[in-house]
């Protein structure tokens, strides 16, 4: 078996294709850190890989931001897994469980400490001497302390604490624990690239907890010039590293990161779970291709439940009990219920009241089109004042649907056809008047002589925007290398906040390598 971690700083590092650069590793099971990755901004491409099933954490508080992913290859599908450490965000029956003494810790502490996605379990079997064993991978990306935010070092002590506390509690179980990922802390002052402080290194709370746990090592940082840190690790308890434990190793070949990738090799063979457990990314419902009710998403339904016919027919629909009935069972009672044949009169006026209402639907359309919004009014530049009242009257009568006639008959059915023959010349006679009119408009323009001479007001030049917007300022050379350097911003808290500065482009390195960052630095002047 081969199990490999990497921080990938963000999702799309996987730029060659996610299923190729899973692959290249050839590994079992591949855990991921710091994927920036929401649930509501995860594709199915990264979500669906052929020939694995994932695993995801997201943060709830802030966007693309922190999370980390399993992949398993199908090959070695997990039996049960399970999202955060506390247990909080478990909402299924077939979690790992085994959550340790909590009591240290107040619920909005718990709750804090899984909300910014840094954890995925996943618990697999593999074959042992006499029997199947299980495995518990633990896939964690660690948080950072801001010297600048002390209460960021506390929440990192605390998730060192809740860490180790699960790793226990299931260890205690006769499971076999790795943890791997991204700890944010370096082991030895040979771990780090500039350690400051030497004599007291080792006194940091985080080195002290990560001395219990150090079983392999990784390296991250510039790697050009092999100048950074070593805070990716693969923990192990100690009867599984004797015995199971082949190799571990960095790979500096594999780019998109500032982070290494690191891969260990297991003598055993995991055997596949038959089934995906429910926190698999192939269950979720904008993936699976089916359609979701939104009763799902206001109501907890339970998946044995079966709706009768009888609450069916309860629900609110477009036609009531009696209405339902009625088409159901014509004859209620025994009584026939179907209407008399209309009269010759009636059939006429139902005839034309469906003629008036195919009419005004037809003309609602024209009226509700959005284009129609968006079209000038034509107006004739050499047509007379009345000729444009008269004009707008016929398009007014037209797309508004006001219908405007002189008295007829009293006859009901006579006043109708009068009513509606009178509305359709007086509407036909604007459109045709107003296209002669915009027919002649357009002849008289055709023959307009255009006068030449003078000259269109021409836009301002390329010249007059760069003066007016300052583009970014060109860098300057660095001294030791006569290169171009890189534009910084000042992000620390500060008098500087916010100030812009040019330092050299190369990778930070030792002081006795030529080939790394040089000493040059130099504000940008306001104003440029």
């Amino acid at each position: 078996m081969k199990i490999v971690t990497w921080n990938i700083n963000g999702i799309r590092t996987f730029k060659n294709g996610i299923k190729k650069s899973l692959d290249s590793f050839d590994a079992d099971i591949i855990c991921v850190q710091e994927t920036k990755v929401n649930r509501d901004l995860l594709d199915e491409k990264t979500a669906i890989v052929d020939g694995y099933n994932s695993y995801f954490s997201f943060s709830r508080g802030r966007s693309g931001y922190s999370g980390v992913a399993t992949y398993c290859k199908d090959t070695g599908t997990p039996f049960l897994a399970e999202e955060g450490l506390t247990g909080l965000l478990t909402s299924h029956g077939e979690a790992i469980g085994c959550y340790g003494d909590k009591a240290a810790f107040s619920n909005e502490e718990l709750l804090a400490l899984d909300n910014e996605g840094r954890a995925v379990i996943t618990q697999h079997q593999f074959i042992g001497i006499d029997r199947p064993e299980k495995l518990t991978v633990i896939n964690v990306y660690c948080p950072r302390a801001d010297p600048d935010k002390p209460e960021r070092k506390q929440y990192k002590l605390q998730f060192y604490r809740l860490l180790q506390s699960r790793a226990e509690a299931i260890l205690s179980t006769g499971s076999h624990v790795i943890i791997l990922g991204d700890v944010n802390t370096s082991h030895r002052p040979i771990d780090h690239c500039d350690p400051d402080d030497v004599d007291n290194f080792e006194d940091n709370p985080g080195r002290k907890w990560l001395n219990q746990f150090l079983f392999g090592t990784a390296e991250n940082g510039a790697r050009q010039t092999n100048y950074g840190t070593r805070i990716d690790y693969i923990f192990s308890n100690r009867s599984l590293v004797e015995t199971a434990f082949i190799g571990v190793d960095i790979m500096p070949e594999v780019e998109g990161s500032d982070h290494c990738p690191v891969w260990a090799q297991l003598s055993c063979t995991l055997l596949p779970s038959p089934k995906y457990p429910p926190l698999c990314t192939h269950h979720m419902p904008e993936f699976t291709g089916r359609q979701q009710k939104l009763s799902r998403f206001l109501v907890k339904v339970s998946e044995k439940q079966n709706i009768s016919k009888e609450s069916e027919e309860r629900l609110p629909g477009s036609q009531d009990a009696g209405e339902i009935r009625e088409n159901l069972n014509p004859l209620v009672h025994g009584e026939n219920v179907a209407k008399k044949r209309p009269t010759d009169r009636e059939a006429e006026t139902i005839a034309h009241k469906a003629k008036r209402s195919k009419l005004t639907k037809t003309e609602s359309k024209q009226k509700g089109s959005l284009l129609a919004f968006f079209k000038p009014k034509q107006t004739p530049m050499n047509m007379s004042p009345k000729q444009a009242e008269y004009s707008d009257r016929g398009r007014g009568a037209e797309s508004s649907g006001c219908q405007i006639t002189k008295p007829g008959p009293t006859d009901e059915t006579d006043f109708n056809a009068t009513y509606h023959s009178g509305v359709q010349k007086e509407t036909h006679l604007s459109l045709v008047t107003g296209a002669k009119i915009e027919n002649q408009y357009e002849v008289e323009k055709e023959s307009m002589p255009v006068d030449k001479s003078k000259d269109c007001k021409k836009w301002p030049s390329s010249g007059f925007w760069k003066s007016v917007l300052h583009g970014p300022p060109q860098p300057p050379l660095c001294k030791s290398h006569n290169e171009p350097c890189v534009l910084r911003t000042v992000k620390k808290a500060g008098p500087n906040l916010g100030r812009q500065f040019f330092v050299c482009a190369r990778p930070q390195g030792h002081a006795s390598n030529p080939q790394a960052r040089c000493n040059f630095f130099a504000w940008v002047e306001k104003g440029k």
